[in-house]
């Protein structure tokens, strides 16, 4: 009978990743000090790891983790997460605030841009911007195709009527702000695109890889 293929997961070693084959995986941890890895039985449990801070999943000689994992993403409520392709978010420091934005790969947490800190903003327009910042990088870049991910209905909201309806109010500190949200509005006038937009499913899969982690 065929060995099962397994896949692990490097957190913190020589080179963080993910690898198919033992012998892979112990080349980057052999000798690292502390090194944080852990096997999986699917690539969609793999990335949806990797994804995350090791603490959630990580138990020294241990898989004790992968039963939960395997609950998350075999949900028959919920999707399965498409990896290739971009988590968006945003994080403010009270309302108004300090606020900032930022995009990475879903599948590894790479961060791809950030914007900020913004003085007066909202979490709500970080979002709004946010997505528009992707969208508008992917069609820059001739992608029609990768998925684009927020846990935000409001900004999928504003996005859609290409209207970010925020009741902040104009300051000498936002000016900036403002003029970001009349750019993205008139960008999703005057451009379409067929990247999807999809709501990610907190509750199901955990914190958005883009979080900031400052709940």
């Amino acid at each position: 009978m065929a060995k099962k293929q397994k896949y692990y997961v490097v957190w913190e070693g020589k080179q963080p990743g993910i690898y198919r084959t033992w012998g892979e995986c112990q080349s980057h941890i052999h000798g690292y000090p502390a090194a944080k890895y852990k096997a999986f039985d699917s690539l969609a449990e793999a990335e949806y790891a990797y994804a995350r801070n090791y603490t959630t999943f990580y138990k020294s000689g241990s898989n004790a983790n992968s039963s939960e994992i395997k609950t998350k993403t075999t949900n028959k409520t919920a999707k399965t997460i498409i990896s290739n392709s971009i988590s968006v978010d945003a994080a403010c420091s009270g309302n108004p605030g300090t606020m900032e934005y930022r995009g990475v790969k879903t599948a590894t947490g790479q961060q791809i841009f950030h914007q900020g800190p913004f003085k007066d903003g909202t979490n709500n327009i970080g979002e709004f911007l946010a997505l528009v910042h992707a969208l508008a990088m992917l069609h820059k870049a001739g992608d029609q195709n990768t998925p684009i991910y927020s846990d935000s209905k409001t900004a999928l909201s504003w996005v859609k009527h290409q209207k970010a309806k925020t009741t902040l109010e104009p300051t000498n500190h936002n000016a900036i702000l403002f003029d970001l949200i009349s750019r993205a509005e008139n960008w999703l006038h005057s451009n379409t695109f067929k990247n999807p937009i999809i709501k990610w499913e907190t509750d199901v899969w955990g914190e958005i890889p883009a979080d900031f982690g400052r709940k």
